[in-house]
């Protein structure tokens, strides 16, 4: 759906990005992540045509954005960090107003305006003004304004800043339900929500890529032993001490003491080696019943970190 292939960005002598390649598939969520300054919003404004690339190309739906700038554009819905909404118009002013300018056909524009404001939980509000609404509303209107014309991509910059917990949640569902229709790619700095909403992310650290991949398959990669959090009921010394004889158990320690003797562990073991079968066999020989299981990732927090501040690469 989005082909980005050696892409590169010159300010003077500042390179903003360079040689940047990746691609985005149909009904695909992509997270793309970087601290400021990375190049994330310049690559936005690339893709959607607002600036020029200095090398490179960028394709959506198979059009070139330089050579056919119109028809890329007709496919692609922008929610830029900061959505420029009319203040002064109603909700339903605001979106016929952008009707018109994605040249919406006339005999469809009302029936299609009031489909966008169903889908994206406006009908009530569609008589406000924009600037009476709380942020979460205009948010929901500027997801609105980039769905006029129902694009194929949706590029959406930032789309929970300065939002509440409730309103990150209802954003978030969104844009999970807007994922079953439009290929999305989602900047943003709260991670959690990108773990939760995105089928792979982008990261990008000073104008370049530095990991592209599933937020699993990033776990995977920088966990050098996999882990296990088990809680297990039995004398802690006897349950340490069958664990240590599993072939691939490296270490075990307690995480919590949960009751008298059901007890949180956590487990390291090899990567290249599954042990919870042979766990389950061990444990339940000697008697010991295990309550609770399940593997241990690293975050996409850590691995964002590790990334930006090491600028290690891993890339697939």
């Amino acid at each position: 759906m989005i082909e980005i292939q050696n892409l590169s960005k010159n300010y003077g002598k500042i390179k903003s990005l360079n040689n940047l390649n990746f691609v985005v598939g149909k009904g695909e969520i992509l997270g793309f992540l970087g601290p400021n300054g990375a190049g994330k919003s310049t690559t936005m404004n690339i893709i959607t045509g607002y600036i020029p690339s200095t090398e490179g190309t960028v394709k959506v739906c198979g059009f070139d954005i330089l050579e056919n700038p119109r028809e890329v554009k007709k496919r692609i819905g922008y929610l830029p960090e900061h959505t420029p909404l009319y203040s002064n118009m109603t909700v339903i002013e605001f979106l016929n107003f952008i009707s018109d300018l994605k040249l919406v056909e006339k005999n469809k524009k009302k029936n299609h305006i009031y489909d966008i404001m169903e889908l994206v939980n406006l009908a009530d509000v569609r008589g406000r003004l924009i600037k009476n609404l709380s942020n979460g509303y205009k948010q929901r209107v500027g997801i609105a304004q980039a769905l006029v014309g129902n694009p194929d991509v949706l590029v959406l910059d930032e789309p929970t800043v300065g939002l509440d917990p409730k309103q990150i949640i209802g954003i978030r569902n969104l844009i999970k339900d807007l994922g079953k229709i439009h290929t999305i790619i989602l900047s943003s700095h709260i991670l959690p929500e990108v773990s939760a909403v995105c089928d792979r992310v982008v990261i990008i650290n000073k104008g370049e890529i530095v990991a592209v991949d599933t937020p699993a398959n990033l776990s995977k990669g920088f966990r050098n032993c996999s882990k296990l959090q088990i809680t297990i009921s039995g004398k802690r010394s006897l349950v340490e001490k069958t664990m240590l004889n599993i072939d691939g158990i490296i270490d075990i320690s307690v995480d919590s003491v949960v009751d008298n003797e059901v007890i949180k562990y956590i487990i390291e073991s090899s990567k290249e080696i599954d042990v919870r079968e042979s766990i389950f066999f061990a444990m339940a020989k000697a008697g010991y019943p295990i309550l609770e299981s399940k593997p241990l990732n690293i975050s996409l927090e850590d691995i964002y970190m590790q990334l930006v501040t090491d600028e290690k690469e891993v890339r697939n």
